[in-house]
């Protein structure tokens, strides 16, 4: 990860976050920031339009909406945390926050703390041995 990449990415989330619409922008603020400390090595950028948070993977994604703001790719984190999210799930992998309402920080936090971990996982469990020649 170089220096240039984090600036652009973070430009460019900056840049998507003041075209937003004015009420969803304070929002998405919180919502950047509790992401970034939640998972610190996470590059951040701009795919499918919309800010991404990539580490060994992609981790999350989050939209601006005129009602509300969506967060993306929970991934099978999901059913660890369906019971506390249940008033904002809406299909396999995308929690709905209406504009207006207290984003429930602690719940965002630990879901994005495990999607790291499952994605560090999954980095750890697909290592294979590379065969250098005869033993």
């Amino acid at each position: 990860m170089t220096t240039k990449s984090v600036l652009s990415g973070s430009v460019q989330v900056d840049t998507y976050i003041a075209a937003a619409p004015l009420q969803a922008q304070p929002i998405l603020r919180q919502l950047r920031d509790v992401i970034k400390a939640a998972a610190p090595r996470a590059e951040e950028r701009i795919s499918y339009g919309m800010p991404s948070y990539e580490h060994h993977g992609r981790v999350v994604y989050f939209a601006a909406f005129k009602n509300h703001v969506g967060l993306y790719a929970i991934g099978q984190v999901r059913d660890s945390y369906a019971k506390e999210l249940s008033g904002y799930l809406v299909g396999k992998s995308t929690a709905r926050f209406p504009i207006g309402q207290p984003l429930p920080i602690a719940s965002i936090r630990r879901v994005v703390q495990a999607r790291v971990k499952e994605n560090e996982a999954n980095v750890k469990g697909s290592t294979r041995l590379v065969n250098t020649g005869p033993a």
